[in-house]
């Protein structure tokens, strides 16, 4: 059994079990967290949802919050000597499925 899930802007294919990287949430190390945005569900057979399955939810504990790897930003413009570097690291959160309800 899989579920389509959105958060973060982004969309996830999750089985139970599956340990995934979103955008950060805010939630503590072990906390409970539950997404109401599903937008597939696959179980018995599939349903799909007009834009999210009613009544479905998926259900998850976060195991880590930490930030991803860094990634230089290096901006240039030639013959004018503008050059600015900057880096940056996306927050994140991991989160391990529990269940899936649907």
């Amino acid at each position: 059994m899989y579920a389509v899930i959105a958060t973060g802007g982004k969309q996830y294919k999750v089985s139970e079990g599956d340990i995934i990287t979103i955008e950060k949430l805010g939630a503590e190390t072990g906390e409970k967290v539950v997404f109401d945005q599903v937008l597939a569900v696959s179980g018995d057979g599939m349903k799909i949802g007009a834009p999210t399955v009613s009544g479905a939810t998926v259900e998850a504990s976060v195991v880590a919050e930490g930030r991803g790897k860094k990634i230089i930003v290096y901006k240039y413009k030639s013959k004018t000597g503008y050059h600015k570097k900057n880096g940056h690291r996306q927050a994140f959160t991991k989160v391990k499925i529990e269940k899936i309800n649907g």
